[in-house]
């Protein structure tokens, strides 16, 4: 992280199949066999006041990736024929007894902010940025599941700023970010993306 921080420029991040989302897949409870691709996604809010909040999120999940604004699934576990989406909670809903291998999967992030946070509040942010899984990953945090949320602040805002408002952008811009991984993912071979599963393929 050291070796990286003075690498930094303002370019915008690229996404999808890129660094730790090249490897990335979600929907497996029925095994790879019929899962889809995820990705690395990220998102940034800044308010009128010049506060930011952003997280980048790397989208390895067993579970379903669901679009909060329409409450669709976007990727997850595929139908056996491989060509459209299962969805987790009816499968979970009928006779499902199998459990997905474990340290296989995980869905990791960061949320920064530019606010001034103390060791509490930053874990606080952390904490609640998790809701951002909760709201677009079926199942989440699940036993097969690694997912964590880390959070950090450079402390360039100096106006007081509510741990609550960071904590809430937090887990909005979560969720934006896992979305917009699965949007950017390409598939590759026998894993098909959200793209092309909409796209017939």
């Amino acid at each position: 992280g050291y070796r990286a921080a003075p690498r930094a420029d303002r370019t915008l991040p690229t996404e999808g199949n890129v660094g730790s989302g090249a490897g990335a897949t979600v929907g497996k409870l029925r095994g790879m066999a019929r899962a889809m691709k995820g990705g690395v996604g990220t998102a940034s809010i800044t308010l009128p006041s010049g506060l930011t909040v952003a997280a980048i999120v790397t989208v390895n999940a067993v579970g379903d990736i669901i679009d909060p604004e329409t409450g669709s699934v976007i990727a997850g576990v595929r139908t056996p024929d491989g060509r459209g989406l299962a969805d987790a909670r009816t499968l979970l809903r009928a006779d499902f007894s199998s459990e997905p291998r474990s340290g296989e999967n995980t869905t990791i992030g960061v949320v920064a902010t530019n606010a001034a946070l103390t060791q509490s509040e930053a874990t606080k942010v952390a904490q609640m940025a998790q809701d951002g899984l909760a709201r677009t990953i079926y199942p989440a945090h699940t036993p097969a599941d690694g997912d964590t949320m880390f959070s950090l602040a450079t402390g360039s805002y100096s106006a007081p700023a509510s741990i609550l408002t960071i904590g809430a952008l937090a887990a909005d811009m979560v969720a934006q970010a896992i979305v917009r991984a699965i949007s950017a993912a390409d598939g590759i071979p026998s894993i098909p993306s959200a793209r092309d599963i909409n796209n017939g393929r």
